[in-house]
């Protein structure tokens, strides 16, 4: 990979339509005006297995895998095709067993012009990678286990689709719009997922695997905790139309108005902030990323993928959002790394004594990464002050 580039996301190119509610769920459709020709993608099903990738040597990833995507492009500007996209039904009986399937690489290129990657995934193995190594520095408060092999293992929690209550239902009455290849997803209008391609048609085939997309634990809850949204309906002043044509302008301005208050409010916790970005692949014209935030303890914070073109144009995304947990843990794994994992001068930078920070580590689930004794000192500490 390339070293990191420091930039916002730019959905130039999609322009945002009325949304769609169903009870608790939010769906606002992505339009281009011009659909993406020479970049196809199209899903490869694995069934309801779980997918062990190997994403370095001796190094693994494993999670749940139902499809890849598989993206076809061509060297000279001409259409490319897409092969087709086949998904198993959703009302297909749970297997007695979960397959485990082998994977090389979370993106892999199968000829001149065609890759398949791993979707969601190549942006999740991106954030459990993150300072996976452990400390730079063999500080004596750090243990064994943490010299010899960081963070090894790291796991972390997320809900299929299909476990998000009223998702399923939403996305079968969905209606899409014409010219449609995108979509940004809402839970208790709570923004959970973005998700674009290249080609209306794309889009009508991918739309079912959604369902079959990862969501993070906060977005679970509001679905099942949270009552139903309203729905944004336009208001026109009868009084001033006039003819067809000033009814018309009336629609136009409302879907501005619209249009203007989503991107600016609504998807600002995604929109309006930087990025860490790391190229995995070139395909011609286009560069498949991922990127991750600079995390902000509560705060909205997403993770993804996504295909730009040669002018840096979003052709493919893919977005996941972190639960609170998710991004404490970000947090001070990117200070205790910017630090040279010394716990005093983080614990400094982030106004906490060094006893306050080890239990913050601890308590976000990297206690085994410092020595017992000095765990059990930090806590000592923590009683005496308190007390």
């Amino acid at each position: 990979m390339t070293p990191p580039d420091v930039t916002g996301l730019d959905l130039t190119g999609l322009d945002t339509r009325p949304s769609q509610v169903w009870g608790a769920v939010r769906l606002v459709p992505l339009v281009r005006d011009e659909p993406v020709e020479d970049l196809r993608l199209h899903a490869r099903p694995y069934g309801d297995t779980t997918g062990l990738v190997e994403v370095r040597p001796h190094q693994a990833y494993v999670s749940y895998v139902p499809h890849g995507f598989v993206a076809t492009w061509t060297g000279d500007g001409t259409p490319a095709a897409a092969y087709g996209t086949h998904l198993s039904p959703d009302d297909s009986p749970p297997a007695a067993t979960m397959d485990l399937r082998f994977h090389r690489r979370m993106a892999r290129r199968e000829n001149k012009q065609r890759l398949r990657f791993l979707p969601l995934n190549l942006a999740l193995e991106g954030y459990l990678s993150l300072h996976f190594g452990g400390p730079s520095v063999a500080w004596e408060e750090w243990s064994q286990h943490a010299v010899r092999q960081g963070l090894s293992p790291r796991a972390e929690e997320a809900y299929r689709g299909a476990e998000v209550r009223g998702l399923a239902e939403a996305l079968r009455v969905f209606e899409i719009h014409p010219g449609q290849c995108g979509v940004l997803l809402y839970v208790a209008d709570a923004l959970a997922a973005a998700f674009a391609v290249p080609h209306p048609d794309d889009y009508r085939a991918l739309h079912p695997t959604l369902l079959q997309d990862l969501f993070g634990e906060l977005i679970h809850h509001y679905a099942t905790l949270m009552p139903p949204v309203p729905d944004f309906r336009a208001r026109v002043d009868d009084t001033r139309i006039r003819s067809l044509a000033g009814l018309r302008t009336a629609v136009a301005e409302q879907e501005d108005a619209w249009a203007r208050f989503h991107d600016t409010t609504m998807a600002a916790g995604l929109l309006r902030h930087t990025y860490t970005w790391r190229t995995v692949h070139r395909m011609g014209r286009f560069t498949l990323s991922r990127f991750l935030p600079v995390f902000r303890p509560k705060e909205e914070n997403h993770i993804g993928e996504a295909i730009t073109d040669d002018r840096g144009r979003i052709v493919y995304l893919k977005t996941f959002r972190l639960s609170e947990g998710q991004i404490r843990r970000g947090h001070l794994l990117d200070r205790l790394a910017a630090h040279d994992w010394h716990l005093a001068d983080t614990a400094a930078h982030l106004g906490l004594t060094e006893a306050q920070l080890g239990l913050q580590l601890q308590s976000a689930g990297f206690g085994h990464l410092l020595r017992q004794d000095i765990l059990d000192g930090y806590r000592s500490r923590e009683r005496t002050r308190s007390g």
